[in-house]
C-alpha cells in the first residue's frame, strides 16, 4: 500500500455545498477532477490527471477500507464510506466518499467519485474505528461496503437486518414450507396412530406447499424481480448510463416504481443532452472570443505602443518648436537692433555726405584762391621782368634791384609752381571727394534698404514667432490629446487583457463542464 509522507497535524475543512469530483479508468488512475479537487488538495491538475487516486492517500486509512472499496466496486455496486485524504504539503481533509461505477452498454469502463463534507460525529466515530484497524486492535470488527460492521454473532444478525428484500422473503418463505412441512408430517403421523388415514392430511401438505410456493413465486415476480430489475436501473443512472433500458413490465406500485425511473431516465436524457450540446456550443463560442479577445489584445498593445511612439515624437515636436520660437524671438530682437544700428549707420553715412559736400565746396574756394595767387604770382612775375628791364637800363645802380628782382621772380615761379600742384591734387581731392560722395550716396541708400529690408525680416520674424508660439500651444493640445488617448489605450488594453483572462476561463470551465457531462453516456 503506497505510504504518501509527510503528514502534518491541519486540517482542512470542506466548504457547506461543494463537492469533490474524480473519475478514474479501471484501474485507478485519475481521468479527470473538478476544480475543487485542485483547490483542497493542492495539487496542481497536471499532477493529478493521469496519477493514481492513491496520490492523495493518507496513511492514516486502513487497507481494508480501500480493499473493502475495490470488492464492493468490483461487484458493480456504488461504495460509500468516510475517508481521510491528504494534501499534498501534507495536510489532511475528511470526506464522505461515494464512488459509483462508470457503464457503458453495462459494463464498467471506469469509476466517478463524489466526495461531500461530513459531519464531526460522522468523522469522530470513523477516526475511532479507522486508529483501532491501522493498531491492530480492530477485533470484532470489519469494514463492510463502507460502513464499520461487527463480526460474530452480532455481525450475522446485523447481516440479517440488512439483508436484500429478496434473500429476506425467501429466508421467511423457506422456514414456513419447512415448517408446514413438518406440521404436515407431525399431523399425519398422529392421524395414522389414531387409526386414520394419514393421505388426507399428506394431500393437505402438499396443497398447502404448492400454495407457499406459488405464493413465493408471486411475490418473487411482483417485487423482488421489479426491485432487483428498479436497483440495477438505479445503478446504471447512477453510473452516468443513459442509455439503458428500463424493463417496466411489472404491477401496482413496483410498475409505478419502475415507470418513474423510466421517466428520470427520459428527462435526465433531454436535459444533459440539451445541457451538453448548449455546453459544446458554449465551448465554440467561447474559444472564438477567447481567440478573438486575444487578437484584439495583441492589436490594443500594439496601438498603445505606437501611441507611446507618437506621444514622445510630438513630445520631441514641440520641444523644437518651442526652440524654434524662442530662436525666432532671439532672432527678431536682433533683427531690431540690427534695424536701430542700420538707421544709426544711414544717418552717420547722410553726415558724413553732407561732411564731403562741404569738403567739395571748400575745395571749390581753395581752387578759386589758388587762382588769385596764381594770379597773383603771374602779375608778380611779369612785374619781376619789367623790374629786371628797369634795373638792365639803370646799369651799376640797378644791378642790386636785379638781383632782387630775379629773386622775386624765382619766388614767384615757384609760388605758380606750388599753386599748380596744390591745384593738382585739390582736382585729384575733389575727383576722389566726388567719387566718395557718390559712394556716401550709394551708401546711404544701400543702408537705406538695408534698413528696410532688417525691418521687414523683423516684421516676418515676428510673425513667424507668433506662429511658432500659436503651433507650439497646438502641439501642446495635441500632445495633452494623445496622452490622454494612449492612457485610455492602456485602460483598454487592461480590460481587453481582462476579458480575454475572463474568456480564458470561461473556455476552460466550459471544457471542464464538458468532461464533468462525459460521465453521462447518450447516443
Amino acid at each position: 500500500m503506497r505510504t504518501n509522507l509527510p503528514i502534518t497535524t491541519t486540517e482542512r475543512m470542506m466548504e457547506d455545498g461543494k463537492s469533490i469530483v474524480s473519475k478514474t479508468d479501471l484501474q485507478g488512475n485519475i481521468t479527470y477532477v473538478n476544480p475543487y479537487f485542485v483547490e483542497i488538495s493542492g495539487f496542481e491538475e497536471a499532477e493529478l490527471i493521469g496519477a493514481p487516486q492513491n496520490i492523495v492517500r493518507h496513511p492514516e486509512m486502513p487497507r481494508e477500507a480501500f480493499a473493502d472499496m475495490w470488492a464492493t466496486l468490483k461487484e458493480g455496486l456504488p461504495w460509500n464510506g468516510l475517508v481521510k485524504n491528504r494534501c499534498k504539503n501534507g495536510d489532511y481533509y475528511w470526506v464522505q466518499a461515494n464512488v459509483t461505477p462508470v457503464r457503458e452498454n453495462g459494463r464498467a469502463v471506469g469509476y466517478m467519485s463524489v466526495r461531500t463534507r461530513p459531519s464531526r460525529e460522522q468523522v469522530q466515530a470513523a477516526d475511532t474505528a479507522y486508529r483501532r484497524f491501522i493498531g491492530g486492535q480492530a477485533r470484532g470488527l470489519r469494514i463492510h461496503r463502507g460502513a464499520v460492521a461487527r463480526t460474530g454473532l452480532t455481525g450475522w444478525l446485523q447481516g440479517l437486518r440488512d439483508m436484500p428484500v429478496g434473500k429476506r422473503l425467501g429466508w421467511m418463505m423457506s422456514v414456513l414450507t419447512l415448517m408446514f412441512i413438518l406440521g404436515g408430517a407431525v399431523a399425519g403421523s398422529a392421524v395414522q396412530t389414531a387409526g386414520g388415514s394419514p393421505y388426507v392430511v399428506w394431500l393437505g401438505t402438499f396443497a398447502g406447499t404448492a400454495l407457499l410456493l406459488a405464493s413465493w413465486a408471486l411475490l418473487h415476480a411482483s417485487i423482488v424481480a421489479p426491485l432487483q430489475r428498479a436497483i440495477k436501473s438505479v445503478h446504471g443512472l447512477a453510473g452516468g448510463d443513459l442509455d439503458l433500458h428500463i424493463d417496466t413490465n411489472a404491477s401496482g406500485d413496483m410498475g409505478l416504481l419502475l415507470q418513474a425511473l423510466q421517466q428520470l431516465n427520459v428527462n435526465l436524457r433531454a436535459i444533459i443532452g440539451d445541457v451538453r450540446r448548449n455546453v459544446q456550443s458554449m465551448t465554440v463560442s467561447t474559444g472564438e472570443i477567447a481567440s478573438g479577445n486575444m487578437d484584439l489584445s495583441s492589436r490594443t498593445e500594439s496601438q498603445a505602443s505606437s501611441l507611446e511612439e507618437t506621444a514622445s515624437s510630438v513630445e520631441q515636436f514641440a520641444a523644437t518648436v518651442r526652440q524654434n520660437a524662442g530662436s525666432a524671438a532671439n532672432a527678431n530682437r536682433q533683427a531690431q537692433s540690427a534695424s536701430a544700428i542700420a538707421q544709426h549707420g544711414t544717418q552717420s553715412v547722410q553726415r558724413m555726405g553732407k561732411t564731403m559736400e562741404e569738403i567739395d565746396a571748400a575745395s571749390y574756394k581753395i581752387v578759386d584762391i589758388i587762382g588769385l595767387i596764381d594770379g597773383i604770382s603771374f602779375q608778380t612775375n611779369i612785374l619781376a621782368l619789367n623790374a629786371a628791364v628797369e634795373a638792365a637800363r639803370a646799369g651799376e645802380q640797378g644791378r642790386g634791384f636785379a638781383v632782387v628782382a630775379t629773386e622775386v621772380r624765382t619766388l614767384a615761379q615757384r609760388s605758380a609752381s606750388a599753386a599748380k600742384d596744390i591745384k593738382g591734387l585739390i582736382d585729384d581731392s575733389r575727383a576722389k571727394v566726388e567719387s566718395g560722395n557718390k559712394l556716401v550716396r550709394e551708401t546711404a541708400q544701400a543702408m537705406g534698404d538695408l534698413g528696410g529690408a532688417v525691418e521687414n525680416m523683423a516684421v516676418t520674424l515676428a510673425e513667424i514667432t507668433a506662429a511658432s508660439n500659436e503651433q507650439s500651444g497646438g502641439i501642446e493640445q495635441l500632445n495633452q490629446a494623445v496622452n490622454a488617448i494612449d492612457e485610455t489605450t492602456q485602460q483598454n488594453a487592461a480590460l481587453v487583457e481582462q476579458a480575454a483572462a475572463a474568456a480564458e476561463n470561461l473556455r476552460d470551465q466550459s471544457i471542464k463542464l464538458s468532461q464533468a457531462m462525459s460521465v453521462f453516456r447518450i447516443t
